[in-house]
Protein backbone atom coordinates (compact mmCIF):
# COMPACT_ATOMS: atom_id res chain seq x y z
CA UNK A 1 0.00 0.00 0.00
CA UNK A 2 1.43 3.36 -1.07
CA UNK A 3 2.45 5.73 1.88
CA UNK A 4 -0.16 8.75 1.12
CA UNK A 5 -2.72 5.83 0.83
CA UNK A 6 -2.01 4.84 3.90
CA UNK A 7 -4.64 4.43 6.82
CA UNK A 8 -4.32 6.28 9.39
CA UNK A 9 -4.53 2.90 12.02
CA UNK A 10 -2.18 0.88 9.91
CA UNK A 11 1.72 0.43 10.76
CA UNK A 12 4.37 0.21 8.63
CA UNK A 13 6.30 -2.99 7.31
CA UNK A 14 9.96 -0.92 7.69
CA UNK A 15 11.66 -4.16 9.41
CA UNK A 16 14.48 -6.25 7.93
CA UNK A 17 16.06 -9.74 8.99
CA UNK A 18 18.53 -7.90 10.61
CA UNK A 19 16.76 -5.29 12.88
CA UNK A 20 13.91 -8.45 13.86
CA UNK A 21 17.37 -10.31 15.43
CA UNK A 22 18.70 -7.48 17.16
CA UNK A 23 15.25 -6.29 18.48
CA UNK A 24 14.92 -9.98 19.94
CA UNK A 25 18.05 -9.67 21.51
CA UNK A 26 18.16 -6.76 22.34
CA UNK A 27 14.82 -7.49 24.33
CA UNK A 28 16.55 -10.85 26.02
CA UNK A 29 19.66 -9.44 26.70
CA UNK A 30 19.38 -6.63 29.17
CA UNK A 31 19.16 -6.22 32.99
CA UNK A 32 18.25 -9.64 33.66
CA UNK A 33 21.36 -11.23 32.84
CA UNK A 34 23.76 -8.00 33.40
CA UNK A 35 22.00 -7.04 37.03
CA UNK A 36 19.61 -9.80 37.85
CA UNK A 37 22.16 -12.75 37.25
CA UNK A 38 24.11 -11.41 40.92
CA UNK A 39 21.22 -13.22 42.50
CA UNK A 40 21.16 -16.73 40.40
CA UNK A 41 24.85 -16.67 40.84
CA UNK A 42 24.28 -16.03 44.94
CA UNK A 43 21.74 -19.06 44.57
CA UNK A 44 23.05 -21.61 42.99
CA UNK A 45 26.67 -20.65 42.69
CA UNK A 46 29.07 -21.93 39.94
CA UNK A 47 26.43 -24.33 38.92
CA UNK A 48 24.39 -21.26 37.53
CA UNK A 49 25.02 -22.49 34.10
CA UNK A 50 22.91 -25.54 34.12
CA UNK A 51 19.68 -23.46 35.25
CA UNK A 52 20.19 -21.36 32.20
CA UNK A 53 20.85 -24.32 29.81
CA UNK A 54 17.27 -25.88 31.37
CA UNK A 55 15.80 -22.71 31.09
CA UNK A 56 16.97 -21.88 28.07
CA UNK A 57 15.40 -25.52 26.57
CA UNK A 58 12.36 -24.13 27.67
CA UNK A 59 12.27 -20.75 26.12
CA UNK A 60 13.40 -22.68 22.68
CA UNK A 61 10.16 -25.05 22.98
CA UNK A 62 8.21 -21.69 24.29
CA UNK A 63 9.83 -19.51 21.08
CA UNK A 64 8.85 -22.42 18.38
CA UNK A 65 5.27 -22.57 19.48
CA UNK A 66 5.09 -18.95 18.60
CA UNK A 67 7.68 -18.90 15.77
CA UNK A 68 4.91 -21.76 14.49
CA UNK A 69 2.40 -19.46 14.82
CA UNK A 70 3.84 -15.91 13.64
CA UNK A 71 4.93 -18.01 9.95
CA UNK A 72 1.29 -18.97 9.78
CA UNK A 73 -0.55 -15.56 10.46
CA UNK A 74 1.86 -12.79 10.75
CA UNK A 75 0.49 -10.06 13.06
CA UNK A 76 1.66 -7.49 15.17
CA UNK A 77 -1.03 -8.43 18.02
CA UNK A 78 1.11 -11.30 18.71
CA UNK A 79 0.15 -13.52 21.76
CA UNK A 80 -3.27 -11.24 22.13
CA UNK A 81 -4.36 -11.49 18.51
CA UNK A 82 -3.32 -15.55 18.22
CA UNK A 83 -5.38 -15.72 21.52
CA UNK A 84 -8.24 -14.05 20.42
CA UNK A 85 -8.32 -16.49 16.83
CA UNK A 86 -8.17 -19.20 18.83
CA UNK A 87 -9.71 -19.21 21.97
CA UNK A 88 -12.08 -16.66 21.66
CA UNK A 89 -12.86 -13.02 22.71
CA UNK A 90 -11.81 -13.16 26.51
CA UNK A 91 -8.45 -14.69 26.16
CA UNK A 92 -7.92 -11.78 23.57
CA UNK A 93 -8.04 -9.58 25.56
CA UNK A 94 -6.65 -11.07 28.90
CA UNK A 95 -3.71 -12.60 26.89
CA UNK A 96 -3.20 -8.91 25.27
CA UNK A 97 -3.70 -7.21 28.25
CA UNK A 98 -1.37 -9.29 30.37
CA UNK A 99 1.73 -9.11 27.86
CA UNK A 100 1.73 -5.35 28.13
CA UNK A 101 1.17 -5.52 31.86
CA UNK A 102 4.49 -7.73 31.31
CA UNK A 103 6.48 -5.21 29.70
CA UNK A 104 5.58 -1.84 31.58
CA UNK A 105 7.07 -4.30 34.98
CA UNK A 106 10.12 -4.87 32.37
CA UNK A 107 10.68 -1.39 31.22
CA UNK A 108 10.22 -0.52 34.81
CA UNK A 109 12.64 -2.77 35.85
CA UNK A 110 15.21 -1.33 33.56
CA UNK A 111 14.45 1.99 34.47
CA UNK A 112 15.32 1.32 37.86
CA UNK A 113 19.18 -0.19 37.23
CA UNK A 114 19.76 2.65 34.56
CA UNK A 115 20.39 5.03 37.69
CA UNK A 116 22.69 2.11 39.41
CA UNK A 117 25.21 2.34 36.95
CA UNK A 118 25.35 6.29 36.13
CA UNK A 119 26.25 6.15 39.84
CA UNK A 120 29.13 3.86 39.33
CA UNK A 121 30.52 7.68 37.60
CA UNK A 122 28.49 10.10 39.16
CA UNK A 123 27.40 8.52 42.99
CA UNK A 124 25.98 11.85 44.26
CA UNK A 125 23.45 11.72 41.48
CA UNK A 126 19.82 9.49 42.50
CA UNK A 127 18.55 7.26 40.98
CA UNK A 128 15.01 8.57 40.28
CA UNK A 129 16.71 11.28 38.00
CA UNK A 130 18.74 9.43 35.99
CA UNK A 131 15.34 7.08 35.49
CA UNK A 132 13.38 10.00 34.13
CA UNK A 133 15.72 11.36 31.99
CA UNK A 134 16.12 7.61 29.92
CA UNK A 135 12.45 7.44 30.12
CA UNK A 136 11.97 10.74 27.96
CA UNK A 137 14.78 9.50 25.73
CA UNK A 138 13.67 6.25 24.99
CA UNK A 139 10.21 7.68 24.26
CA UNK A 140 11.52 10.21 22.02
CA UNK A 141 13.13 7.29 19.80
CA UNK A 142 9.49 5.31 20.01
CA UNK A 143 7.95 7.98 18.29
CA UNK A 144 9.97 7.94 15.42
CA UNK A 145 9.52 5.58 12.05
CA UNK A 146 9.65 1.83 12.66
CA UNK A 147 12.27 1.85 10.29
CA UNK A 148 14.47 4.31 12.59
CA UNK A 149 13.52 2.57 15.77
CA UNK A 150 14.82 -0.58 13.85
CA UNK A 151 18.46 1.45 13.17
CA UNK A 152 18.88 2.76 16.97
CA UNK A 153 18.21 -1.17 18.30
CA UNK A 154 20.40 -2.93 15.94
CA UNK A 155 22.91 -1.08 17.11
CA UNK A 156 22.02 -0.52 20.79
CA UNK A 157 22.12 -4.17 20.41
CA UNK A 158 25.18 -4.78 18.50
CA UNK A 159 26.88 -3.22 21.19
CA UNK A 160 25.98 -4.97 23.47
CA UNK A 161 26.26 -8.51 21.62
CA UNK A 162 30.11 -7.36 20.94
CA UNK A 163 30.86 -6.40 24.54
CA UNK A 164 29.61 -9.92 25.30
CA UNK A 165 31.73 -11.67 23.20
CA UNK A 166 34.63 -9.22 23.88
CA UNK A 167 34.08 -9.91 27.58
CA UNK A 168 34.30 -14.02 27.39
CA UNK A 169 37.26 -13.58 25.46
CA UNK A 170 38.74 -11.35 27.58
CA UNK A 171 38.03 -13.75 30.98
CA UNK A 172 39.14 -16.82 29.04
CA UNK A 173 42.39 -14.54 28.08
CA UNK A 174 42.70 -13.82 32.06
CA UNK A 175 41.51 -17.94 32.82
CA UNK A 176 44.40 -19.05 30.60
CA UNK A 177 46.98 -16.56 30.39
CA UNK A 178 46.75 -14.09 33.32
CA UNK A 179 46.10 -11.04 32.52
CA UNK A 180 45.07 -8.12 34.08
CA UNK A 181 45.83 -10.95 36.83
CA UNK A 182 49.16 -9.95 37.72
CA UNK A 183 50.44 -12.85 34.95
CA UNK A 184 48.58 -15.38 37.29
CA UNK A 185 46.44 -17.22 35.34
CA UNK A 186 42.73 -18.09 37.36
CA UNK A 187 42.09 -21.30 35.69
CA UNK A 188 38.60 -22.73 37.04
CA UNK A 189 39.33 -23.71 40.48
CA UNK A 190 36.71 -20.94 42.02
CA UNK A 191 33.98 -23.42 40.46
CA UNK A 192 34.99 -25.73 43.22
CA UNK A 193 37.13 -23.77 46.38
CA UNK A 194 34.02 -22.05 47.80
CA UNK A 195 31.42 -24.76 48.84
CA UNK A 196 32.08 -26.94 45.90
CA UNK A 197 30.30 -26.82 42.13
CA UNK A 198 26.76 -26.85 43.69
CA UNK A 199 27.31 -25.19 47.10
CA UNK A 200 23.35 -24.94 47.75
CA UNK A 201 22.72 -28.37 46.44
CA UNK A 202 19.78 -28.67 43.60
CA UNK A 203 17.83 -26.30 46.07
CA UNK A 204 20.22 -23.78 44.97
CA UNK A 205 19.33 -24.61 41.51
CA UNK A 206 16.09 -24.50 41.83
CA UNK A 207 15.90 -21.39 43.73
CA UNK A 208 18.15 -19.66 40.85
CA UNK A 209 15.14 -20.65 38.15
CA UNK A 210 13.08 -17.52 38.89
CA UNK A 211 15.78 -14.80 38.51
CA UNK A 212 17.32 -16.85 35.22
CA UNK A 213 13.22 -17.05 33.66
CA UNK A 214 13.15 -12.88 34.10
CA UNK A 215 16.31 -12.82 32.14
CA UNK A 216 14.62 -14.98 29.92
CA UNK A 217 11.87 -12.21 29.30
CA UNK A 218 11.91 -10.59 25.49
CA UNK A 219 12.74 -13.46 23.56
CA UNK A 220 9.09 -13.25 22.61
CA UNK A 221 9.22 -10.13 20.64
CA UNK A 222 9.74 -11.81 17.65
CA UNK A 223 5.81 -12.02 17.44
CA UNK A 224 5.61 -8.79 17.99
CA UNK A 225 7.73 -8.16 15.08
CA UNK A 226 5.87 -10.03 12.60
CA UNK A 227 3.50 -7.46 11.32
CA UNK A 228 5.69 -5.08 10.63
CA UNK A 229 8.39 -7.64 8.67
CA UNK A 230 9.17 -7.14 5.32
CA UNK A 231 9.62 -11.24 5.07
CA UNK A 232 7.74 -12.62 8.00
CA UNK A 233 8.00 -16.26 6.13
CA UNK A 234 11.55 -16.55 6.14
CA UNK A 235 12.55 -13.78 8.51
CA UNK A 236 10.66 -15.14 11.46
CA UNK A 237 12.05 -18.77 11.48
CA UNK A 238 15.84 -17.88 11.08
CA UNK A 239 15.70 -15.54 14.05
CA UNK A 240 13.69 -17.70 16.49
CA UNK A 241 16.46 -20.10 15.96
CA UNK A 242 19.75 -17.80 15.63
CA UNK A 243 18.11 -15.37 18.31
CA UNK A 244 17.61 -18.92 20.94
CA UNK A 245 21.23 -20.38 20.37
CA UNK A 246 23.07 -16.79 20.68
CA UNK A 247 21.06 -16.33 23.77
CA UNK A 248 22.40 -19.45 25.55
CA UNK A 249 25.70 -19.43 24.18
CA UNK A 250 26.34 -15.64 25.24
CA UNK A 251 24.36 -16.45 28.96
CA UNK A 252 25.88 -19.93 29.31
CA UNK A 253 29.43 -18.84 28.24
CA UNK A 254 29.48 -15.41 30.47
CA UNK A 255 27.91 -17.67 33.95
CA UNK A 256 31.04 -20.08 33.30
CA UNK A 257 33.48 -16.95 32.46
CA UNK A 258 32.57 -14.99 35.93
CA UNK A 259 32.09 -18.02 37.90
CA UNK A 260 35.45 -18.91 37.32
CA UNK A 261 37.36 -15.90 37.15
CA UNK A 262 35.93 -15.05 40.69
CA UNK A 263 34.98 -16.30 43.68
CA UNK A 264 31.04 -16.98 43.52
CA UNK A 265 30.29 -15.98 47.44
CA UNK A 266 32.14 -12.34 46.57
CA UNK A 267 29.88 -11.28 44.32
CA UNK A 268 27.77 -8.38 45.90
CA UNK A 269 25.28 -7.43 43.32
CA UNK A 270 25.87 -3.98 44.39
CA UNK A 271 26.55 -3.22 40.38
CA UNK A 272 26.78 -5.75 37.46
CA UNK A 273 28.66 -8.84 38.08
CA UNK A 274 30.51 -7.97 34.84
CA UNK A 275 31.80 -4.83 36.26
CA UNK A 276 32.69 -5.78 39.64
CA UNK A 277 34.40 -8.65 37.95
CA UNK A 278 36.62 -6.97 35.72
CA UNK A 279 37.22 -4.18 38.10
CA UNK A 280 38.40 -6.92 40.54
CA UNK A 281 41.05 -8.14 38.98
CA UNK A 282 42.66 -5.22 38.20
CA UNK A 283 41.31 -3.83 35.28
CA UNK A 284 39.31 -0.70 35.98
CA UNK A 285 39.56 0.88 32.60
CA UNK A 286 37.77 -2.51 30.95
CA UNK A 287 35.21 -2.08 34.08
CA UNK A 288 34.86 1.15 33.25
CA UNK A 289 33.93 0.44 29.61
CA UNK A 290 31.74 -2.57 30.46
CA UNK A 291 29.43 -0.42 32.69
CA UNK A 292 28.51 1.89 29.60
CA UNK A 293 27.73 -1.27 27.57
CA UNK A 294 25.98 -2.44 30.77
CA UNK A 295 24.32 1.13 30.99
CA UNK A 296 23.40 0.66 27.07
CA UNK A 297 21.92 -2.66 27.17
CA UNK A 298 19.04 -1.69 29.75
CA UNK A 299 18.35 1.15 27.65
CA UNK A 300 18.35 -0.93 24.39
CA UNK A 301 16.02 -3.78 26.15
CA UNK A 302 13.61 -0.37 27.60
CA UNK A 303 13.72 0.55 24.13
CA UNK A 304 12.38 -2.80 22.67
CA UNK A 305 10.18 -3.16 25.46
CA UNK A 306 8.43 0.17 24.97
CA UNK A 307 8.22 -0.99 21.14
CA UNK A 308 6.36 -3.85 21.97
CA UNK A 309 4.08 -2.15 24.25
CA UNK A 310 2.87 0.16 22.08
CA UNK A 311 2.31 -2.17 19.55
CA UNK A 312 -0.07 -4.51 21.38
CA UNK A 313 -2.06 -1.51 23.03
CA UNK A 314 -2.32 -0.65 19.52
CA UNK A 315 -3.53 -4.54 18.71
CA UNK A 316 -5.78 -4.28 21.16
CA UNK A 317 -7.64 -1.08 20.67
CA UNK A 318 -7.89 -2.46 16.66
CA UNK A 319 -9.69 -5.73 18.50
CA UNK A 320 -12.12 -3.26 20.07
CA UNK A 321 -10.47 -4.51 23.73
CA UNK A 322 -8.75 -0.88 24.33
CA UNK A 323 -10.23 2.77 23.75
CA UNK A 324 -10.19 3.67 19.83
CA UNK A 325 -8.05 6.83 20.51
CA UNK A 326 -4.67 3.68 20.66
CA UNK A 327 -5.50 2.58 17.23
CA UNK A 328 -4.16 5.87 15.32
CA UNK A 329 -0.53 5.69 14.26
CA UNK A 330 1.20 8.80 12.91
CA UNK A 331 0.55 9.54 9.41
CA UNK A 332 4.38 9.75 7.94
CA UNK A 333 6.23 7.44 10.50
CA UNK A 334 3.73 5.06 10.95
CA UNK A 335 3.97 5.33 14.98
CA UNK A 336 1.23 4.50 17.19
CA UNK A 337 1.76 7.32 19.26
CA UNK A 338 -1.03 7.46 21.36
CA UNK A 339 -0.13 4.05 22.72
CA UNK A 340 3.32 4.54 23.30
CA UNK A 341 2.98 7.43 25.47
CA UNK A 342 0.52 5.97 27.50
CA UNK A 343 2.64 2.77 27.93
CA UNK A 344 5.72 4.89 28.57
CA UNK A 345 3.42 7.16 31.14
CA UNK A 346 2.63 3.77 33.13
CA UNK A 347 6.26 2.36 32.86
CA UNK A 348 7.13 6.22 34.63
CA UNK A 349 5.61 4.79 38.15
CA UNK A 350 9.02 3.46 37.93
CA UNK A 351 10.59 6.73 38.82
CA UNK A 352 7.99 7.21 41.99
CA UNK A 353 9.12 3.83 43.57
CA UNK A 354 12.72 4.69 42.67
CA UNK A 355 12.06 8.03 44.77
CA UNK A 356 10.49 6.18 47.59
CA UNK A 357 12.40 3.22 47.87
CA UNK A 358 15.59 2.65 45.72
CA UNK A 359 16.73 -0.30 47.75
CA UNK A 360 13.92 -2.82 47.08
CA UNK A 361 12.24 -1.38 44.14
CA UNK A 362 14.34 -4.17 41.38
CA UNK A 363 13.58 -7.45 43.15
CA UNK A 364 9.60 -6.21 43.23
CA UNK A 365 9.31 -5.20 39.83
CA UNK A 366 11.59 -8.05 38.30
CA UNK A 367 9.30 -10.80 40.30
CA UNK A 368 5.92 -8.81 38.89
CA UNK A 369 7.52 -9.21 35.72
CA UNK A 370 8.70 -13.23 35.70
CA UNK A 371 4.85 -13.23 37.08
CA UNK A 372 3.24 -11.98 34.01
CA UNK A 373 5.95 -13.15 32.14
CA UNK A 374 5.14 -16.76 32.77
CA UNK A 375 1.74 -16.24 32.20
CA UNK A 376 2.75 -15.45 28.77
CA UNK A 377 4.68 -17.85 28.12
CA UNK A 378 1.72 -20.50 29.26
CA UNK A 379 -0.43 -18.85 26.77
CA UNK A 380 1.35 -19.19 24.01
CA UNK A 381 1.96 -23.11 24.88
CA UNK A 382 -2.03 -22.99 25.27
CA UNK A 383 -3.07 -21.02 22.40
CA UNK A 384 -0.71 -23.33 20.15
CA UNK A 385 -2.05 -26.45 21.62
CA UNK A 386 -5.68 -24.47 20.72
CA UNK A 387 -4.08 -23.98 17.06
CA UNK A 388 -3.55 -27.40 16.21
CA UNK A 389 -6.88 -28.46 17.00
CA UNK A 390 -8.29 -25.56 14.95
CA UNK A 391 -6.77 -26.58 11.71
CA UNK A 392 -6.32 -30.10 12.37
CA UNK A 393 -3.72 -33.12 11.97
CA UNK A 394 -3.61 -32.55 7.91
CA UNK A 395 -3.70 -28.61 8.30
CA UNK A 396 -0.80 -28.96 10.24
CA UNK A 397 1.66 -31.81 8.32
CA UNK A 398 1.94 -28.64 5.86
CA UNK A 399 2.80 -26.26 7.78
CA UNK A 400 6.52 -24.90 7.12
CA UNK A 401 7.97 -24.08 10.60
CA UNK A 402 6.56 -26.61 13.25
CA UNK A 403 7.22 -26.89 17.05
CA UNK A 404 9.34 -29.92 18.09
CA UNK A 405 8.19 -33.27 20.02
CA UNK A 406 4.34 -31.70 19.80
CA UNK A 407 2.30 -32.06 22.24
CA UNK A 408 4.74 -33.64 24.74
CA UNK A 409 6.98 -30.44 24.57
CA UNK A 410 3.88 -27.85 25.00
CA UNK A 411 2.84 -30.26 28.40
CA UNK A 412 6.70 -30.09 29.48
CA UNK A 413 6.91 -26.39 29.32
CA UNK A 414 3.55 -26.19 31.20
CA UNK A 415 4.80 -28.20 34.26
CA UNK A 416 7.97 -26.45 34.63
CA UNK A 417 6.42 -22.94 34.34
CA UNK A 418 3.64 -23.81 37.07
CA UNK A 419 6.82 -25.37 39.17
CA UNK A 420 8.65 -21.93 38.77
CA UNK A 421 5.57 -20.23 40.47
CA UNK A 422 5.73 -22.48 43.45
CA UNK A 423 9.01 -21.89 44.03
CA UNK A 424 8.74 -18.17 43.85
CA UNK A 425 6.29 -18.78 46.78
CA UNK A 426 9.43 -19.81 48.86
CA UNK A 427 11.54 -16.34 47.99
CA UNK A 428 10.65 -14.06 50.11
CA UNK A 429 11.88 -11.16 48.16
CA UNK A 430 9.80 -12.17 44.92
CA UNK A 431 6.62 -13.42 46.73
CA UNK A 432 4.89 -9.92 46.39
CA UNK A 433 4.66 -10.91 42.99
CA UNK A 434 1.97 -14.01 44.11
CA UNK A 435 -0.10 -10.98 45.34
CA UNK A 436 -0.18 -9.20 43.12
CA UNK A 437 -1.20 -11.64 40.29
CA UNK A 438 -4.72 -12.60 41.74
CA UNK A 439 -5.59 -8.83 41.74
CA UNK A 440 -4.14 -7.85 38.19
CA UNK A 441 -6.44 -10.90 37.41
CA UNK A 442 -9.55 -9.66 39.14
CA UNK A 443 -8.70 -6.23 37.20
CA UNK A 444 -8.40 -7.80 34.00
CA UNK A 445 -11.66 -9.75 34.47
CA UNK A 446 -13.59 -6.69 35.55
CA UNK A 447 -11.87 -4.94 32.74
CA UNK A 448 -13.75 -7.52 30.46
CA UNK A 449 -16.98 -7.12 32.18
CA UNK A 450 -16.94 -3.75 31.75
CA UNK A 451 -16.32 -3.36 28.31
CA UNK A 452 -18.58 -6.28 27.39
CA UNK A 453 -21.54 -3.54 28.40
Amino acid sequence: MERNNRSTNDLQKGLKNRHVQMIALGGAIGTGLFYGSASSIGLAGPAIPLAYLVGGLMIFFIMRALGELSVDTPNSGSISYYAYKNLGDFFGFFSGWNYWFNYVAVTMAELTVVGIYVQYWFPEVPTWLTAFGFLILITCINLLSVKLFGEFEFYFALIKVVAIIGMIILGLLIIFTGIGNNGVPTGFSNLFNEGGYLPNGMIGILLSLVPVMFSFGGVELVGITAGEVETPKKTIPKAINQVVYRILIFYVGSMIVITSIFPWNQIDGESSPFVQILGGVGIPAAAGILNLVVLTAAVSAHNSSLYSNGRMLHSLAKQGNAPKFLQRTEKKTGAPVPAILLSSGVAGIAVIINFLMPEKVFSYVMATATVAGIINWSMIIIIHLAFRKRIGKEAASKLSFKLPLYPISNYVVLLFLAAVIVIIGFMPDYRLALYILPIWVLILLIGYKLKKK
